[in-house]
């Protein structure tokens, strides 16, 4: 598939995911950065094959608050995020890389054109 002639890179496990959970902002307006810290935390987990309760329990926290957290209805502190983070063996550069990344990736899908294109140009006659 490709947008305005560009290529475009689709990651086939993490679409399923979300279509199955659904739109996080039926709006098209960004989703919230703890909805998508959420979806990362949770597609790394299960691509570990590892438990709510495992991941939990190596933390400190309980499964409902860390369930609660990949569905992006909870706001973990900084300190809660390092921690599943360390839990999970996922570095927390690589949480934010991966959110700036699924962050711009929906305003291509939502605008229908690369991130950062302006929308109108305005010419000196």
């Amino acid at each position: 598939m490709a947008v305005s002639g560009r290529p475009v890179v689709i990651d086939i496990r993490t679409r399923r995911a979300a279509e199955e959970r659904g739109p996080a902002i039926p709006d098209g307006s960004d989703p919230l950065l703890r909805t998508v810290y959420g979806e990362i935390l949770r597609d790394e987990r299960l691509d570990q094959d590892r438990t709510l309760d495992d991941v939990a329990r190596a933390v400190g926290m309980s499964k409902q608050y860390l369930s609660e957290v990949e569905r992006g209805r909870k706001e973990p502190s900084s300190e809660m995020l390092h921690s599943v983070c360390d839990a999970l063996g996922l570095p927390i550069e690589h949480l934010l890389t991966r959110a700036v990344r699924r962050i711009t990736a929906s305003r291509r899908i939502a605008t229908g054109r690369p991130s950062g294109t302006p929308q109108a140009q305005l010419l000196a006659a």
